[in-house]
């Protein structure tokens, strides 16, 4: 236990993102450098965030860790890289600046807590905001400024997008080292401000093929991955670029639900398969196009990554009508006062018209809620003690 007070404590919060031109397979394994570029939507952290407390004393013996109020492996790999890397940059910065103010020692061992308010491997970029914010929190522990992208990427791929708010790239780079391969925004969260996003909770389970293991297979297996990489997605990145600097929500809509299908279908094209799908996230899919059918354009669009829980991207003037429609397609099974999470949505009535032509087969039950958001800021610091994770012991708060 440690003695009168850690010598710094920093509290960080890190936002979820979703991709919208997937990323799926890497060239280097340790790098963690991908073999295409790829683009998402920053979440706003006000419905989902990770938030971490790290510390640093004399009187910690080792490096410890919990996530969601459990100790967990200090060992595991990709977290030693990220604390490994991050004590080399402030290393490098205290030998490199002679006015720079005095960071703690980087003998000291250092706790972490984390935290996130939503399931952690269910689909919904978990380990992405979960690195973002072990690596934003420990640069600000140990004054570090500057590109972190290449630390973040060594937790989880896609952490490095969960740096920047709004509208993010990971270039995929072409370096050996991955110096090149970095995280740039292409536009901030004010940029689109009707824009909603809508996260269908399927199941909150842990997946049976996690992402890691899942995208290394396909690498080496899927012909269709290696085309999609080479031929596909650098014109994508382009066209949705665009698409995002003009707020075409047409264009946008289309080529997110396309993206999304290549990607399973590369899923599909490993081998073995893998199916990060069900039969629910399929009747999601029929319902968007049932629902953009009816019209007459694209209003809502749907993405999925890694897991069954479905990401719809819509206008705020689309969001009333949508949540009925997905209400009345799968009907809670409570009273529905805690189906919709997040941000409000006014009660809409549905034209007959629309409710024969989109809501065919009710199925009760099986979209556990829906939660409410839009596009939002990166990492942000907690500057109130009272926030902090970690007690004055270096342990978690009973409450924490």
């Amino acid at each position: 236990m440690a003695g009168e007070t850690p010598l710094a404590v920093v509290t960080c919060t890190a936002p979820v993102n979703i991709a919208v031109i997937k990323y799926w397979g890497k060239r280097d394994e340790e790098l963690i450098l991908p073999i295409n570029s790829s683009l998402s939507v920053t979440l706003h952290q006000d419905q989902l965030k990770t938030t971490t407390t790290a510390a640093i004393s004399r009187d910690f013996k080792e490096d410890r860790l919990w996530l969601n109020r459990e100790e967990a492996d200090v060992g595991h790999p990709r977290l030693q890289s990220c604390l490994r890397e991050m004590r080399c940059l402030a290393r490098k910065r205290r030998g490199g600046s002679a006015g720079a103010a005095p960071a703690p020692s980087l003998a000291y061992k250092v706790h972490v807590a984390s935290v996130n308010n939503f399931p952690t491997a269910a689909g919904l970029a978990s380990s992405a905001a979960g690195y973002a914010c072990l690596v934003h929190t420990l640069a600000r522990l140990y004054g570090v400024e500057g590109e972190l992208s290449e630390v973040a990427r060594r937790g989880s791929g896609s952490a490095c997008r969960s740096l920047l708010g709004g509208f993010v790239q990971w270039l995929m780079g072409e370096r050996p080292d991955g110096k090149d391969s970095v995280a740039q925004q292409v536009a901030p969260e004010t940029h689109w401000p009707e824009l909603r996003v809508l996260i269908l909770v399927v199941s909150a389970e842990k997946k049976q093929v996690g992402s890691t293991a899942g995208m290394q297979t396909s690498v080496d297996t899927s012909p269709l991955l290696k085309h999609r990489a080479e031929a596909v997605v650098p014109e994508r990145m382009a066209q949705m670029i665009q698409f995002i600097q003009q707020r075409d929500f047409e264009g946008f809509g289309q080529l997110t639900m396309k993206d999304s299908n290549q990607f399973h279908a590369t899923c599909l094209d490993t081998f073995p398969p893998i199916f990060y799908l069900n039969d629910v996230s399929r009747r999601i899919i029929a319902l968007v196009h049932r629902f953009n059918a009816h019209h007459g354009k694209t209003k809502v669009a749907y993405t999925f990554d890694a897991g069954p829980n479905a990401v719809v991207f819509t206008l705020a003037d689309t969001v009333d009508e949508f949540v009925e429609v997905v209400k009345c397609s799968f009907p809670p099974k409570s009273h529905g006062d805690q189906f919709l999470k997040g941000l409000p949505a006014r009660p809409a009535s549905l034209s007959e018209e629309l409710l024969s032509a989109v809501v065919l087969e009710p199925v009760p039950g099986a979209i556990q809620y829906i939660l409410l958001t839009k596009p939002g800021p990166g990492p942000q610091p907690l500057d109130d003690p009272s926030l902090h994770l970690l007690g004055a012991d270096g342990l978690p708060h009973p409450s924490a």
